[in-house]
């Protein structure tokens, strides 16, 4: 709910939320690692997806999340000065070199995902198509493997849904707000407990 919330004041789109989803009372932080790298490459991102009932229109589809989203130098800094990644325009490279210079020592540097970070919007997309993803991955010195946003433009499967997202914001919106809802139902729980407050889990009698 929160998520849809933060869209919406975003100027995002409007979907369905289902309520009386149930969460657990216990997070565990080992568990995030079954959640998609931003180091992983396009066969791996579609596999991951899968494995939670999600296609490929819905990986690039909620890929494009990452319109309000922001990246620690750390997770893509291995990208700009290694080596010279070739899927990488060659003017934003040279800018997110001045942000994480590689002697960093701001640890709240980094990069927006897109021009537009406080808008819900398309841009995400738009950059991409023009190599200015931000995650990106080295598999050795010698060859690359793109990163899981410059991925779904280096992939047969992923690449004509970016093209279509960035030409038409209102197809984006449309598929996002089905996606979500898709997603919405992905991991659903019968022993958890319904929330009073969101964030915390309900006080014990």
């Amino acid at each position: 709910m929160f998520l849809y919330l933060y869209f919406l004041k975003s100027q995002g789109p409007w979907w369905p939320v289902l309520k009386g989803r149930k969460d657990g009372r216990v997070s565990k932080a080992n568990e995030t690692i079954n959640l998609p790298s931003p180091f992983s490459n396009a066969t791996k991102l579609v596999k991951s997806f899968a494995k939670r009932g999600l296609n490929v229109k819905d990986l690039v589809t909620l890929s494009g999340g990452h319109t309000l989203g922001f990246s620690h130098c750390s997770s893509f800094s291995a990208r700009i000065h290694n080596s010279t990644d070739p899927t990488i325009n060659s003017e934003f490279a040279m800018n997110l070199k001045k942000k994480c210079p590689l002697q960093n020592k701001d640890g709240n540097a980094g990069e927006f995902l897109d021009s537009t970070s406080s808008k819900f919007d398309n841009d995400y997309y738009k950059r991409i198509t023009m190599g200015e993803g931000v995650f990106g991955s080295m598999l050795d010195s010698w060859s690359y493997s793109w990163g899981s946003d410059q991925a779904l433009y280096g992939d047969d499967r992923t690449k004509g849904i970016v093209d279509s997202y960035a030409k038409d914001e209102k197809l984006f919106f449309k598929e996002f707000a089905a996606s979500m809802v898709k997603l919405g139902n992905v991991g659903v729980i019968e022993d958890g407990e319904i929330r009073v407050k969101c964030n915390v889990v309900n006080l014990t009698k």
